[in-house]
């Protein structure tokens, strides 16, 4: 009872151990916590750090360009390491305000393709009249960078006294050593939390915005809302996937347009066109940024719910946090630290349970980064080498590895080459040249290892992905989107293989097929498609897919194939579940992060006939927790809340989960 007490609480990391164990020291703590609460990791090694060298050591420098400055010269450059969202322009202007710098003695480049020249002359000009030469996005040129190197050497000889160089660029390997050796260094990581967000955001203007508007109230309902919306989608990237599918560097230029476009509409409307602002700040501002269209969709959906007429009147931005009446500055950032106190994942739409993979996640990195760091030489006292460990496991996996398909012993048993058979085929010839080049490369690096063959540099990188329980390159390219580590890896393709065989032994369409466990899943809803287009005589560029939810949660309670479409399973909910009782979605049970979805039956529809409706969930289905590149279909799920709210709260359902 003790030790689930302990495994339950919330902050496991501050709670005493049970009985005896709680005279572990502070690093043995950390295995445990490893084991058992691998989502608290990252703040049980920053409690560790501050124990074990300091408090000071868990506490991040504030950014000073000011104090960096005094050490900079014309031969030792500011290099800045760029964070999403951080522009560090501002800072650098803001600087040479303070230095009393004359007009055109600072001149910034961004640097793209045919800017080389103009940032030569730049720097050039800047080193006779002593004046600042910021260069920004070096990392745009990488070809160049060699060239660059050479004339900072150069331009440190007889420089005015004043010349300054300042360099920016992307975290990345494409900037020399040498550049990076003799500048400063400096980053400027955006703040964290909604709090210091919003308080930065504030910061960023005073009450002269609104002091002149003619619609004070609404004006500064809508900058208070503004930057509670940019607080979210800048931070909402720390949860990964499930909150935006690819990363975006929304910055503060982007709010402050927001801010003057909403006080422009103001002012020119009687009444506040909402709709307009929406669109222009999601689908221009804010929009401009984004590439993915279900990231557009929740861009948009944040701005229905916090642009609009109710935002006059209180409204609650998220449980516990609503809109204060009209107040002056100070009193907006006196709130702000007042009420945005305890940050939840709640605050940004999200489940909590998005907040145990994100930090489990976050863990995982850690450990990876560290594993990376490891020796590869010798076992010494008594341990294993390298080799031998790579040789044990490639015996083993070279035990395990099936036979290849016979494509014209099974294409000589089939009758009737049906869209379904045409897909299990493809997946047949998949699988055959997949296990093809596994035991091709297997021999080979076995050879290598006993000496009868030379290594090569893809011998050694295979040899490397093994140790490193990675899947090799080579063999990902003939296999399927995988976030699995090796391990799990084969183990999966060992299922997929047993379902494909199960489809020669018979050639019969499995009564439920694991879609999860195709190469190519869209092709069998594809497949789909077509039998229902060739039944009904439709065209099938006017088809869709349409699913419906069963209620038999194993794919073995299905008695027999559906004469209407095709069941599938192998799907699993993140961000919300399935609930079989009352058939709708639900919000998900606490640290169950990918509840399984029922067996699915998939059918095809005239897209005229598919109607939108409040009660359907338009949910995408993608095959890794990676998402983005990643999409299959969108399945149209049943709903009792508003569809809005799976939107925040991420929902998609995955057909390959790692947990």
């Amino acid at each position: 009872k003790r030790w689930k007490e302990w495994i339950d609480a919330e902050t496991p990391e501050l709670v005493a151990l049970p009985q005896e164990w709680k005279k572990l020291s502070s690093f043995h703590r950390l295995v445990l916590i490893r084991a058992l609460r691998p989502d608290r990791m990252h703040p049980a090694v920053e409690m560790w750090v501050r124990e074990a060298l300091g408090a000071r050591y868990g506490v991040a420098l504030p950014f000073d360009l000011e104090r960096s400055f005094t050490d900079a010269s014309p031969a030792v450059p500011i290099f800045f390491l760029l964070s999403p969202g951080v522009d560090p322009t501002r800072a650098v202007r803001a600087l040479a305000d303070a230095h009393q710098l004359a007009d055109g003695l600072l001149i910034t480049v961004s640097l793209g393709e045919g800017q080389e020249v103009v940032a030569e002359k730049v720097l050039d000009r800047m080193h006779v009249e002593g004046g600042w030469a910021m260069l920004q996005n070096v990392e745009l040129v990488p070809k160049w960078l060699p060239t660059l190197e050479r004339k900072l050497k150069a331009l440190a000889q007889g420089a005015h006294a004043n010349f300054r160089i300042f360099l920016t660029a992307m975290p990345g390997g494409a900037v020399p050593g040498a550049i990076l050796q003799f500048s400063i260094k400096l980053t400027n990581e955006p703040p964290s939390g909604l709090k210091a967000n919003m308080l930065r955001s504030y910061l960023l203007f005073n009450n002269d915005i609104w002091d002149s508007s003619s619609k004070q109230s609404e004006m500064k309902s809508v900058v208070f809302a503004l930057c509670f919306f940019h607080s979210v989608v800048c931070e909402r990237r720390k949860f990964g996937p499930i909150g935006w599918n690819r990363g975006y560097p929304f910055n503060e230029g982007d709010l402050t347009v927001c801010i003057k476009v909403g006080y422009n509409y103001l002012e020119a409307n009687a009444k506040i066109p909402w709709d307009d602002l929406q669109y222009i700040f999601g689908e221009i501002m804010y929009g401009g940024h984004i590439t993915d269209n279900w990231d557009r969709r929740l861009c948009m959906t944040y701005l229905s719910v916090y642009i609009k007429n109710e935002l006059n009147e209180g409204l609650e931005l998220f449980p516990g946090f609503a809109t204060p009446p009209p107040m002056a500055h100070k009193e907006y950032m006196e709130y702000v630290s007042e009420q945005l106190d305890q940050e939840t994942p709640t605050a940004y739409g999200l489940h909590p349970n998005s907040e145990i993979n994100f930090m489990t996640k976050q863990a995982d990195e850690l450990f990876k980064n560290v594993a990376e760091l490891q020796p590869r030489g010798g076992g010494g006292a008594g341990g294993m080498t390298m080799q031998e460990k790579v040789k044990r496991l490639l015996d083993d996996i070279l035990e395990r590895l099936p036979e290849q398909f016979s494509m014209y012993e099974i294409e000589e048993r089939i009758d009737e080459r049906t869209p379904y058979t045409s897909v299990f085929l493809q997946e047949v010839d998949r699988m055959s040249q997949l296990i093809y080049e596994m035991r091709r490369s297997l021999v080979e690096l076995d050879k290598g290892l006993r000496g009868d063959l030379s290594m090569t540099e893809a011998m050694e990188g295979l040899m490397d992905s093994i140790y490193d329980d990675m899947v090799p390159d080579g063999w990902n390219r003939l296999g399927w989107p995988s976030l699995r580590p090796l391990g799990s890896w084969l183990a999966d393709m060992l299922a997929r293989y047993r379902q494909i065989a199960d489809w020669t032994a018979d050639l019969a369409t499995p009564k439920s097929t694991w879609i999860s466990g195709l190469f190519n899943p869209q092709a069998f809803l594809t497949a789909v498609m077509q039998v229902t287009a060739r039944k009904n005589e439709w065209p099938l560029d006017n088809l869709e897919v349409i699913v419906e939810v069963t209620k038999k949660m194993l794919p073995e309670e299905i008695d027999a194939p559906t004469r209407d479409g095709a069941y599938i399973h192998g799907l699993y909910a993140e961000g919300a579940r399935w609930d079989t009782n009352t058939n709708t979605l639900e919000d998900a049970l606490m640290k169950q992060l990918y509840p399984p979805l029922p067996v699915v039956l998939v059918k095809s529809a005239m897209q005229s006939s598919v109607k939108e409706s409040k009660d359907i969930y338009r949910c995408p289905v993608y095959k890794t927790q990676q998402r983005g590149p990643t999409f299959v279909f969108t399945a149209g799920l049943r709903t009792k809340a508003p569809p809005s709210k799976w939107v925040l709260a991420g929902l998609a359902l995955v057909m390959d989960v790692v947990e």
